[in-house]
């Protein structure tokens, strides 16, 4: 049994949520102020996307140093300070981890970059490579050398996020950079993961979300080195951090039953892959050239496919289940930061109380996206913010803007400054705010509307079950001592 079980997370996109000090860019101490009304929703886990140190190519997924909070969202301190006052209103913090990569400012990268040698070296954190024979351009995923060094290192995604080295489960005589998971380089990464991760708990951290986690061995198809690294880890963090959580993210088709095998304490099913698709995407974000199938999801009130839609989602889910047996925990989320929100294209207010049913009665861990509860809405034709658009196909700025506090305050409450330095700008159509817990009449609050959370059941059902328990869910008498909210 793990707290995890009764997990209740929301994310927070940390520049988009509350800025304390007016320079338009959301930040920690303004988190600190605003979680009691995180504690009034039931919320009892906090996701934080990155918050270390970074140039923001990639809105943070570019680290450049894990040991220190980017100055704009505050600093160490503020970090300690907010683990503290969450945990005093009964809610835990997780990080996300960019396990497989840094960015080209990381001190690491600087000094390899400048070393006088061609080709992969003993101790190298990075994959580098020569230049080919013939003096051509290696081309994807190789990038050339910024410094004194020769050759060309391996990124993961954009040309500033150079791969870290964790070694290729395969060697092959004629890609000499495929260094072997037990050199140096790789066995010091590894080692700088436990710093990483035993630095913040240290500091009051509850646990990791892993960014790419099951990218860092390289060369692997069957992912056996990866489960075999990430075990490694997890056995270590669970005997010396018992009550610390690692959850894995992964973009990438892996094995159902990787997650387990790697000694993660769940698994998500991420917004931009098949089986939330399935329930949630209706293409108001874009699309995605891995889901071309848009727009036949089930929670759309017009859908010309929603029982198939679901049937996709139920197969997936009792595939999953099936791998991992019937106590398996699966993080399914209303939203996130890489893709869409709940509310997006024609999906709209009124019908966020039945996906909210599904979402916190369902045998998930439930992850709400920070403004989802209010129905902030996805919000199209953005400006290309920090790497926002990655694929031709869709603008991920849509769903990071600013959240919507109280509409009669400059910004919806969410900044002091001048609208123009806002991080993103606000949804000039905002139609809804959050209740407060001073006030619970104020709005309206779409999460609460669906059902009592608290008294649902959280069993992983099985897919003959779904119609039975969805219905049955909305109905059931409160035990818990909390309000009934469905009558709101």
């Amino acid at each position: 049994m793990s707290w995890l079980d009764e997990a209740v997370i929301y994310e927070i996109y940390p520049q988009s949520f509350a800025d304390s000090n007016g320079d338009g860019i959301g930040d920690l101490p303004g988190v600190i102020h605003h979680l009691d009304h995180l504690a009034w929703l039931g919320v009892n886990t906090i996701w934080f996307n990155p918050c270390f140190a970074s140039p923001f190519r990639d809105a943070g997924y570019d680290v450049s140093d894990y040991l220190q909070i980017a100055p704009r969202y505050g600093g160490n301190d503020d970090l300690v300070a907010l683990c503290a006052a969450a945990r005093q209103r009964g809610i835990r913090v997780l990080l996300d981890l960019v396990a497989g990569h840094t960015s080209v400012a990381h001190a690491w990268f600087v000094q390899e970059s400048d070393r006088l040698v061609e080709g992969p070296a003993e101790g190298d954190r990075y994959v580098w490579r020569a230049s080919p024979s013939d003096g051509g351009d290696p081309g994807e995923p190789w990038v050339a050398s910024p410094g004194a060094r020769p050759g060309y290192y391996l990124k993961n995604f954009y040309d500033e996020q150079p791969a870290l080295n964790f070694g290729y489960a395969r060697q092959d005589a004629d890609e000499p950079w495929r260094q072997h998971p037990g050199e140096p380089g790789p066995v010091a990464n590894r080692a700088a993961l436990r710093e990483v991760m035993a630095f913040w708990l240290d500091r009051g951290l509850a646990g990791f979300r892993v960014d790419m986690a099951y990218s860092l061995v390289k060369g692997d198809p069957d992912r056996e080195a990866t489960a075999a690294l990430w075990r490694d880890l997890s056995d270590w963090l669970h005997e010396t951090y018992p009550d610390a959580v690692l959850l894995p993210e992964s973009d990438i088709e892996a094995p159902v039953d990787l997650g387990l095998r790697s000694g993660f304490d769940g698994d998500f099913f991420l917004v931009n892959q098949a089986a939330h698709s399935a329930l949630f995407n209706n293409g108001g974000a874009g699309s995605l050239w891995w889901l071309p199938d848009h727009e036949h999801c089930f929670f759309a009130a017009d859908g010309p496919d929603g029982p198939g839609s679901l049937g996709r989602f139920l197969t997936l889910w009792d595939e999953h289940i099936a791998g991992n047996g019937p106590d398996r925990r699966v993080v399914l989320a209303t939203a996130d930061h890489d893709y869409s929100r709940l509310r997006s294209g024609d999906r709209g207010l009124e019908q966020l109380p039945a996906a909210y049913a599904f979402l916190l009665t369902w045998g998930t861990v439930p992850s709400i996206y920070y403004g989802d509860e209010i129905g902030m809405r996805y919000l199209p034709e953005l400006p290309d913010l920090e790497g926002s658009v990655c694929y031709p196909g869709y603008n991920r700025a849509g769903c990071r803007t600013p959240m919507q506090w109280d509409d009669a305050l400059p910004n919806a409450g969410f900044s002091d400054a001048a609208p123009e330095r806002l991080y993103l700008p606000q949804d000039p159509t905002r139609t809804a705010r959050p209740s407060r817990p001073s006030s619970p009449t104020r709005g309206r609050c779409y999460m609460l509307s669906a059902t009592c959370w608290q008294c649902a059941p959280r069993t992983p059902p099985s897919a003959s079950a779904a119609t039975s328990r969805s219905s049955a869910a909305t109905t059931r008498s409160p035990t818990c001592g909390v309000a009934p909210t469905w009558w709101w």
